[in-house]
């Protein structure tokens, strides 16, 4: 239980200095934002729980793949914000983010590589 809370704390304080970091300049907080820290937090918790490596790599892969049809979202946000409000564009975000994710591992399935079950 001691080792939940402990990941539970270090992936919380990540995201709270990305959002402090975001406060205080819009590019170091962008640029922090982009980093893969999530995805690095989640490979070292993998590694120190014993994971198999094949495991480990698997989830780097399916990473990759899965970022790619969120930017979209990313050029979307400040185009819409001004004219919808928060609320709104970050619904229609999510929504051009599944769009975009459902076409994407349609087109990536062509080559062998299966996003959905």
């Amino acid at each position: 239980m001691a080792w939940l809370a402990t990941k539970y704390l270090i992936t919380a304080a990540v995201v709270v200095a990305v959002s402090e970091f975001a406060k205080r300049s819009d590019r170091l907080g962008g640029f922090v934002a982009a980093l893969p820290l999530v995805t690095v937090l989640v490979l070292i918790w993998l590694q120190v729980e014993h994971q198999p490596q094949d495991k480990i790599a698997n989830h780097a892969w399916y990473t990759f793949w899965y970022v790619v049809p969120t930017l979209p979202m990313f050029l979307a946000f400040p185009v819409l914000l001004p004219r919808l409000g928060f609320w709104p564009t970050l619904l229609a975000c999510l929504v051009i983010t599944v769009v975009c994710f459902g076409l994407f591992a349609l087109l990536v399935k062509r080559f062998g590589i299966e996003l959905l079950p």
